[in-house]
């Protein structure tokens, strides 16, 4: 499933508009750009979103067994994600819910 998901992605948008959404992030997150940010935060929040529901993602009833695959994927599709803020946010919100 997490590699149907992946080809998706990456047939639904080209490696170019996957680069330039990060791009466009790491700009806005620098720039502290308010406007731009949350637009940007809004399309990478909507490929978040699709990617949980088709992942069947649930929270885990142990936090010791934490499902991060819908970041995993994010990774995967969105090179030099994990650079931005707004991918440390998701992967705190986890560390958080871990302890």
């Amino acid at each position: 499933m997490q590699e149907e998901i992946i080809s998706i992605l990456k047939e639904q948008y080209t490696r170019d508009i996957r680069k330039q959404i990060i791009k466009s992030i790491l700009k806005s997150e620098k720039d502290a750009d308010k406007q731009a940010l949350e637009n940007s935060y809004k399309i990478i929040n909507q490929i978040f979103a699709y990617i949980i529901g088709e992942s069947k993602w649930t929270i885990s009833p142990s936090t010791n067994s934490w499902d991060d695959t819908p970041l995993k994927i994010m990774k995967e599709v969105f090179p030099k994600i994990e650079a931005t803020e707004w991918f440390r946010g998701q992967e705190l919100s986890i560390n958080n819910t871990k302890r």
